[in-house]
């Protein structure tokens, strides 16, 4: 392989295995040096603009990875956040990404993603950043996911929120105090205090 394959290939080994095309470019390689490795099969367009080496396994929470690159600025919320933090029996269709209110949503062709507009104040409460595989994942914390999933009840299912709310209190530690915190944030409180009192 030629050397500035070979830079490409170590750029890609720092990036953690997966790079956008941008940075691609901004990193001083030409497209044709890319293209020509696709060719040879050292590297795979995984999505519009991303691409990885063939040889790089992702790892855990791939989709995840593969759609906070694409969406840098969005937060992993509602089922996607309960699976990642192992708070439910429901397995996500697609990756549930939270953004701010009047931001763009990325047009992501791979994995199935979902958009949900968060009101500001709402959309910047409970981050948490996650190094997964060398790559910064944003995910809420557990008791933001929780208020989350009561505000979007009518898109989720009331019972899998009730699940999820009383899994996190017996088996994850989670204090009904910092629920409640989020839950004001979300305006759910009036919902889920109840709920968690009979819980109590």
């Amino acid at each position: 392989m030629r050397d500035k394959g070979k830079k490409i290939i170590t750029y890609f080994e720092s990036q953690g295995g997966i790079v956008r095309f941008s940075s691609i470019l901004n990193a001083g390689f030409h497209s044709d040096m890319l293209y020509a490795l696709e060719k040879e099969g050292e590297i795979e367009k995984v999505s519009r603009g991303l691409y990885k080496l063939v040889r790089y396994d992702i790892g855990s929470h791939p989709d995840l990875i593969i759609a906070s690159i694409q969406a840098p600025k969005g937060i992993i919320c509602l089922l996607s956040a309960l699976s990642f933090h192992g708070a439910t029996t429901e397995i996500p269709r697609q990756v549930d990404i939270a953004i701010s209110a009047g931001a763009h949503a990325n047009r992501i062709q791979y994995p199935p993603v979902k958009f949900y507009r968060f009101a500001p104040l709402v959309w910047q409460a409970g981050i948490e950043d996650h190094d997964i595989n060398g790559h910064k994942v944003r995910v809420y914390c557990l008791a933001k996911t929780i208020a989350d999933c009561f505000k979007f009840r009518n898109k989720i299912g009331l019972e899998v929120a009730r699940e999820a709310l009383k899994g996190a209190i017996s088996e994850k530690d989670i204090k009904p105090q910092e629920i409640m915190k989020y839950a004001k944030i979300c305006r759910v409180d009036s919902v889920i205090k109840p709920i968690l009192e009979t819980m109590l």
